[in-house]
């Protein structure tokens, strides 16, 4: 299936079926779709909405008979999967990564592969996969970074383990980085977020980089909040997606440890209680946000929650509140949010499979062959989609 078949039939899908994913779960006061949907989502236990939010395959066959196109969404989401050894690294290499994402930077080396070209390291932290890429082989890697610290401490590090790496300070969304990418070269970019990553693309395609290879991450961090699709395709689609589409694409998470779900849980209803005793103060009939806030305040009582909350917000709570009763309508309300967002996280890979493949028609289009891959698997991270771009051969250098 070319690219654009793909992105033109998922395009459609998600079109017809808008009505389940484009909305706001905490907006809602009641279960906004039919009564045999609502009745089914009603009907699920806690542990079953749980058990099927984890488990996307079950999840999709579970609302089949009340979402018919959901059926032909599977042959659109497939991505090959192509694991690659890992190449072992020295210990003095790995120091310092973190599991998981040790895993992930290695799973992403395997499949950079690159001896021939240099190679720039867009957003690179500390320069963790520059320095793998040069262990690995790269004859050169240029590191680009905001923090100044992380740049010292890259370049610190790649002195000190006799690696090719040069380090460069710059705020890519408003320093002229073009002078950074070269015709021979191999841009890379990691998990850069949002217009981070589109701002690489767009400057190495405008470098014609005969080669680009990024993992896309948070696609509306230093967006507008209407998205602007990158290829013609997604420019004449008539979703017009928002901040809050484009969150929905990333809702699929490692498994958090129990301690952790269950004050995310308690948060998520006191938000609710919260936003229902507003409302009855302020009239304001719509959900409002309150600031994040350390999540040390959820191991008291639910009233010094409302307190702070009501600061923030600059609100005058009554002296007589009956606090227990919103605690309620709370959980009430957490019941029925967890019930819309399960509906919407049906559609959430397919979101960010209508996002990967908008960027990869915009590079075909810019002159690259272009492939897709799952680099690693889900558990070490959701976000395990590679782009990667070769220039195409020009048919004059082929007749030379």
């Amino acid at each position: 299936m070319s690219l654009l078949h793909r992105f033109t039939h998922l395009d459609t899908l998600l079109y017809q079926t808008s009505r389940y994913w484009q909305l706001v779960a905490f907006e809602a006061r009641a279960l906004p779709w039919d009564g045999a949907l609502n009745e089914w989502l009603m009907a699920l236990s806690d542990e079953q909405v749980t058990y099927l939010d984890s488990h996307p395959l079950q999840l999709q066959r579970a609302l089949l008979p009340f979402i018919p196109q959901l059926g032909e969404l599977d042959p659109l989401l497939l991505l090959p999967q192509e694991p690659r050894a890992r190449h072992p690294l020295p210990f003095w290499l790995s120091n310092g990564i973190k599991g998981r994402k040790l895993l992930q930077l290695q799973d992403f080396v395997s499949h950079i592969d690159e001896h021939h070209y240099p190679v720039l390291e867009w957003c690179a932290g500390k320069g963790h996969l520059g320095r793998m890429l040069a262990y690995d082989g790269a004859p050169h890697v240029h590191s680009i970074e905001l923090q100044a610290s992380l740049c010292e401490q890259g370049q610190h590090s790649a002195r000190q383990q006799g690696l090719p790496m040069t380090f460069s300070c710059a705020d890519v969304l408003r320093d002229d980085t073009s002078g950074y990418f070269k015709q021979q070269q191999h841009a890379v970019a990691l998990h850069a977020c949002g217009r981070l990553h589109q701002e690489f693309m767009s400057q190495a395609v405008n470098a014609g980089c005969e080669k680009i290879s990024l993992s896309p991450c948070c696609y509306h961090l230093f967006t507008d909040i209407v998205y602007h699709a990158m290829s013609d395709a997604g420019q004449q689609s008539g979703l017009r997606l928002t901040h809050s589409d484009m969150k929905l694409a990333l809702q699929e998470t490692v498994t958090a440890p129990e301690r952790i779900a269950k004050v995310r849980k308690k948060e998520v209803t006191w938000r609710l209680g919260f936003d229902a005793l507003r409302r009855d103060i302020t009239g304001v009939d719509h959900y409002v946000s309150v600031p994040s806030v350390n999540k040390a305040i959820f191991s008291g009582e639910f009233s010094q929650f409302c307190q702070w909350a009501a600061q923030q917000k600059g609100i005058t709570l009554p002296q007589q509140c009956d606090y227990s009763a919103y605690l309620v309508q709370g959980q009430q309300r957490k019941k029925m949010t967890d019930r819309i967002e399960l509906v919407r996280h049906a559609f959430r890979r397919a979101i960010e499979i209508w996002l990967v493949l908008d960027r990869a028609l915009y590079l075909q289009a810019s002159g690259y062959d272009v492939s897709l891959y799952e680099f690693c698997d889900k558990q070490l991270t959701p976000r395990n989609i590679l782009i990667q771009a070769t220039a195409k051969i020009e048919e004059s250098t082929c007749a030379r």
